[in-house]
Parts: structure tokens; sequence; C-alpha cells
């Protein structure tokens, strides 16, 4: 796998000496995003073990085969083929396949819901060293990312408005500042629905039945040209598929993307 790398915007604590990085631990110590118990001086300062103390890491569940090779719902037992869940089987699914770092089960359900719904943005730069997991998927392993794009899923404005950020373009950016692969921020939502997670599979397709276009490029802007390109569908989590299956319709039909692939911090 292959990307064009960090991007050239070096956080205060990336410019810090390994000294001074002591000494400010020493008066602004961190702590475990899961328990809030102090980590230690010496825990890395990049991917999840930067965030997480041992203990909540282990009760982390990553996202290992066997798995669903559609929607990467992970299965236990042994499994020596690819194949495809109850939920995909017989399924036309507009998106190529959907990869996960992690379970949305524990630590890791309780930080998207404080992210989410506690409105807790610093959580983003954890989620996204989840997210960016995904990216060791076989099937992205070998491919040149640099001439991906990263597509958020977006919100409603109301909405945004209301929770105050969209969490899939925090997740998007953060990914972005970490691997450098380019932002396309092209879809938008044409009329406000009810919260996808209180609804079943079926409520969940009509909810959200053309709900997603293009965003209108403004004429002094140069607009983002999709055809033929490919596309990493990013947002934090995937249940059935829904809304990965609208936007990846709209991304490939309307837009000419030649795949779309969905990314999300957590599978539910």
């Amino acid at each position: 796998m292959s990307y064009p790398g960090p991007v050239d915007q070096k956080t205060t604590q990336q410019r810090l000496s390994l000294g001074w990085q002591s000494v400010l631990d020493l008066v602004f110590p961190r702590s475990c995003r899961g328990c809030e118990q102090p980590l230690s001086q010496t825990a890395p300062r990049t991917g999840l073990q930067a965030w997480f103390c041992q203990p909540c890491l282990d009760h982390l569940d990553p996202i290992q085969a066997p798995y669903c090779d559609c929607c990467g719902e992970s299965f236990s037992g042994p499994m020596t083929r690819a194949f495809l869940c109850s939920n995909c089987d017989g399924r036309r699914l507009a998106f190529d396949f959907a990869v996960a770092g992690y379970k949305a089960q524990g630590p890791m359900r309780e930080l998207i819901h404080r992210f989410k719904y506690g409105k807790d943005i610093s959580l983003r730069a954890v989620l996204a060293a989840a997210l960016e997991a995904g990216l060791k998927d076989p099937r992205l392993a070998q491919a040149d990312l640099s001439e991906w794009l990263l597509v958020p899923v977006p919100l409603h404005y109301f909405r945004q408005i209301k929770r105050g950020f969209n969490q899939s373009w925090e997740l998007c950016r953060m990914l972005h500042e970490t691997t450098g692969i380019p932002i396309a921020p092209i879809l938008r939502r044409t009329r406000q629905t009810s919260t996808q997670a209180s609804l079943h599979r079926k409520q969940r397709l009509e909810n959200l039945r053309g709900v997603f276009a293009l965003r209108w490029s403004f004429p002094w802007s140069s607009p983002i040209v999709l055809e033929g390109k490919k596309i990493l569908l990013v947002d934090d989590v995937l249940t059935t598929g829904a809304t990965a299956h609208e936007c990846a319709k709209v991304l490939k039909r309307e837009a000419g993307a030649e795949k779309v692939v969905v990314i999300t911090t957590a599978r539910g």
C-alpha cells in the first residue's frame, strides 16, 4: 500500500523535542481515553497506544478474518474461502466492499457515542487512528491510495448545526493529515431524515432512498472530476450498509466513479 504520507502540518506536540514532551507530560499528564487512567510517559505518541492503556487496548475487538467479503462483518470459526453474510447475499450493493478497524462494542462503541452524541470532538484523533486500521485490509494493501479520494458521508445542514460538526468530515480530515490522501467533500443530503439507529433494516433503506446528491460547485471554482476515480467513502460506523449504498449509487451513477470502498472506524 502506498499513499502520499502525512501532510506538512505538524502539530505542536510533533514540533517539541523528546525532553520538552516529557516536561509537558508532567504538567499535563496524558490519560487513557477509555478509562481515564494516566498513561505511562513512555507510551507511544502515534497509533492507538497513544490513546489507550494496555487493559483498554485488550478490550478492543479488531476486525479480523474471516469476515464478509462485502460488508466486512466478522465471524468466528474457520473459513477457508471468501463468502457473503446473510445481510449481503442476494443484495446488489452499489459499493464494492467495506472495511472497518474494529467492532462497535466495548470501549470503541462508548467512544463513538461520546464523539457523536456527547459532542466530544477531541475524540476525532483516536477514532481516526482506529479508522486507519481499515487501510490494512489485503484488498487495499497493494493499492496506490495516492490516486484515490477521501469522501465523507454528509450530514444534513440543520443536523450539523445542532451537533456542531459532521463526524465523518472530522474523521476524513484526520485521515488526510496522517496519510495525505486527497479529500473531496462532494456529497450533500437533500433532506433531513430520522435517525438511522432507531430503525430496522427495511426502514433504513426506505428512510435514505434518494437522500444524497452531488454538491454543486461554485461558478468560480474548478469542479472535482470524479469520472474513473476510486473513492474511499468515510463514516464512523457501518451497520446495514444502507447509507453507504445510497452514497455509492450517487458517486458511481451520477459522478462516474470507478470504485467505491467504504471505510469506517467500526462495524456495527
